[in-house]
């Protein structure tokens, strides 16, 4: 072997390093973004310099700048990163086995059909790999996404992107006012939330996302409702209006239990009616924690998840919503 093609080798594992610090300007958020100590940066550039040859950073005070050498290197640099990339998406692309877990926390209205369904379509491609799941409110679902607890969130509404944290939405769903099957209210075509400005309400309790959505709708209305009961299960909410305890905003429950009035049931069950409101819906969303650098690359099995969710999720999910909307 050459002496060129040694100081290559001993080069190569350096390109990311070298890469972004150029991008950053900084060793300090170099070593942030790669996940590495700063002192592990400083020996790395160091070493790159004396087997180039030639000096590749000067001090610039607190920071650092690329000599004219460093300069003419990047391109090729960034170019090899990018074709070794590449290369690795093809393999991760064309293997058949993908195994690892997927940790995703979702809110408790989606366990029923929603997420089923796309895990569903996902391990009839991938046999092989795991889900952990997590249900609860919308603000403990974003905040175990946040703390790294959780790989992917499903909520609504979908969570606002950041910095850290990347999202998208996936469908929409009306809102329905609840009501008991001998409400005043159950057989009108159509109602206005003003309609039960003198009725007892019964809530998803703070930090879920339907009480969000309600409580938009009652400032849209002008008045605050007269709260009887909150909950943390919309199963629950739909149980109290079918016993006549109060009324409620819900998505479509479709063919859940107590829709259907029977001899049986005694005077329990309840009533779905379309709301007059240009924020009568919810929309749904997938969040994901943006990882920076190649210490906190995202697991395969993760994001071929969340490639299948955002590019297949919308329509997959559609005809659900049809169907429970229709009910």
């Amino acid at each position: 072997m050459d002496i060129e093609h040694k100081q290559l080798v001993q080069l190569l594992p350096l390109l990311p390093v070298l890469a972004e610090l150029g991008r950053t300007g900084h060793v300090t958020e170099t070593a942030e973004v790669l996940g590495i100590p700063q002192s592990t940066v400083s020996r790395a550039l160091a070493r790159a310099g004396a087997l180039v040859g030639t000096r590749l950073l000067i001090r610039d005070g607190r920071g650092v700048r690329l000599t004219p050498a460093a300069k003419a290197l990047l391109p090729y640099i960034d170019a090899a990163l990018k074709e070794f990339q590449a290369g690795l998406d093809l393999v991760r692309h064309e293997s058949e086995v993908v195994r690892g877990r997927i940790a995703v926390s979702f809110q408790h209205t989606f366990g029923e059909a929603t997420l089923p369904l796309l895990i569903s379509a996902f391990r009839s491609r991938h046999p092989h790999t795991s889900f952990e799941l997590s249900q609860g409110a919308r603000d403990g679902c974003l905040a175990r996404l946040a703390a790294g607890d959780a790989d992917l969130a499903l909520t609504a509404p979908v969570a606002p992107p950041g910095r850290s944290i990347g999202s998208a939405s996936l469908y929409r769903e009306p809102l329905r006012l609840v009501v008991h099957h001998k409400h005043p209210l159950a057989g009108r075509p159509v109602a206005r939330i003003a309609d039960i400005r003198q009725d007892p309400f019964v809530a998803m309790g703070a930090g879920y996302g339907m009480r969000s959505l309600t409580d938009a709708l009652f400032r849209e209305a002008g008045f605050r409702p007269r709260i009887a009961f909150e909950s943390q299960d919309s199963h629950t909410v739909r149980g109290l209006v079918s016993a006549g305890l109060g009324v409620s905003i819900l998505p479509p429950g479709g063919m859940a239990a107590g829709g259907n009035v029977t001899p049986d049931t005694g005077d329990l069950g309840w009533v779905e009616v379309p709301l007059e409101s240009s924020l009568a819906f919810r929309e749904i969303g997938l969040a994901w924690r943006e990882r920076r650098g190649a210490a906190d690359n995202e697991p395969d099995q993760v994001r071929l998840f969340r490639e299948l969710v955002l590019s297949e999720g919308p329509e997959l999910l559609a005809g659900l919503v049809r169907a429970r909307s229709a009910s």
